[in-house]
């Protein structure tokens, strides 16, 4: 377990993302949903990032239910604000947004405080608890302005408060979440997609400055949405389909992982985990099957000479962190 900055907020180091059982892209069933949620308990997963974005609330809604009955004591969740979701009767679907769920309500931009607190209000609601540990504001990239001068200000509040355990902000860039933790207090940020074996753009300043302020760092999409999983045509990186070079890059690197004996997805899941700015790796899993081969992955090692080839291959910066194995 890591702490989230100074809050005392426990985290596992490698978490659940529920954007998948919000039927991100597909849809999957009540029954799959909390099959994937109990097998990431019994591989020892504690921390569940959610966000009312992910399925208009239903990812909070089954998140919520799988967890009632385990004891409040032993896991954290996070959740998100920023997007309110008001009813809406103009039928059809979610896809657009990138959910397979029917269009019962339509997200509506709001970092005011107001906004923040109803935000929270409703997704205790839905998730069926009292507290969260952890708020996130979220994706507040065309809304800066209003995500610093009153967003933030708010989360500091019910900090002060007593009624969340820690805040942050969670984004699929490094720019303004290196902002966050210069200019504000925030006990973590959540980089999606930015530190991983293909993109480094988070080691540049954001990773650094978290570790020289005590900021945790969440890193989600450590695959880049599946090209990392599985790199072959038609694979999509950062949710759109894979630019050849990268899918180049990315073969190149599989290969090197099984000259070495080791997996691609293993490597993946370890090379953000060794920044000691890290506390946790969050990962997308939408069941139970791709929720045990991420806790199997999470947990073998990889060999200290695929790290060695990479960096001697120029496939990672020579200021990247890796992890070292343990002699036996």
């Amino acid at each position: 377990m890591s702490t989230l900055g100074r809050s005392g907020v426990e985290v596992s180091e490698l978490s659940f993302g529920a954007a998948g059982i919000g039927n991100l892209f597909t849809a999957v069933s009540d029954e799959q949903a909390y099959e994937a949620l109990d097998a990431a308990w019994a591989g020892g997963i504690r921390y569940f990032d959610t966000a009312p974005h992910y399925g208009i609330g239903l990812s909070e809604r089954r998140l919520g239910a799988a967890l009632r009955e385990r004891s409040r004591a032993e896991y954290t969740v996070s959740t998100k604000v920023g997007r309110l979701l008001e009813p809406t009767d103009a039928g059809g679907d979610d896809l657009a947004d990138g959910f397979a769920v029917p269009a019962t309500h339509r997200r509506v931009w709001d970092f005011s405080a107001d906004g923040v607190r109803r935000s929270l209000d409703a997704s205790l609601e839905r998730l069926g608890l009292d507290r969260v540990d952890v708020v996130y504001l979220h994706d507040p990239d065309d809304h800066a302005e209003q995500a610093f001068r009153e967003g933030y200000p708010a989360l500091e509040k019910l900090r002060s408060q007593g009624v969340v355990g820690a805040i942050g902000a969670g984004m699929n860039q490094a720019e303004m979440l290196t902002r966050f933790v210069r200019e504000t207090d925030v006990d973590v940020v959540l980089c999606a997609g930015r530190y991983t074996l293909l993109d480094h753009r988070a080691l540049t300043e954001l990773l650094p400055d978290a570790q020289e302020r005590g900021t945790s760092v969440v890193i989600g999409g450590a695959f880049n949405s599946g090209l990392l999983a599985d790199p072959r045509p038609g694979a999509t990186y950062n949710y759109a389909a894979a630019p050849t070079e990268l899918l180049d890059r990315a073969l190149r690197l599989k290969a090197v992982a099984e000259r070495h004996g080791t997996t691609l997805r293993a490597a993946a899941l370890a090379f953000p985990a060794a920044h000691p700015a890290v506390a946790s790796v969050l990962v997308g899993s939408r069941s139970a099957d791709e929720v045990r081969d991420c806790v199997q992955q999470f947990a073998t090692p990889v060999p200290s000479e695929f790290w060695v080839e990479l960096l001697a291959e120029g496939l990672l910066p020579a200021t990247a962190p890796v992890p070292v194995q343990e002699p036996s």
